[in-house]
């Protein structure tokens, strides 16, 4: 992975855990918590979009898995704690 790839996987994560808190918790996590939300949200989506057969290429699609994953994270992480 070269310099541009690793910087455009940091920025979709940052944007995709910012949507996915916005969507969820109403607000940020801040910047890194954005970050890693959103980077570990991108691994998850891409395992749950993989089981089930269905891929989504290029930004747009990167960002819709990023988001999913991270919404599912949070979601999970939320039922944990009222738990």
């Amino acid at each position: 992975m070269d310099v541009t790839a690793l910087l455009l996987f940091l920025l979709v994560g940052l944007a995709a855990g910012w949507i996915a808190c916005a969507v969820v918790r109403g607000g940020g996590l801040g910047l890194i918590g954005n970050l890693v939300v959103g980077v570990v949200g991108a691994l998850i989506g891409g395992h749950i979009l993989g089981f089930f057969g269905m891929t989504a290429g290029g930004l747009f699609g990167s960002l819709f898995t990023a988001v999913f994953g991270a919404v599912v994270l949070l979601f999970l992480i939320r039922l944990i704690k009222r738990g």
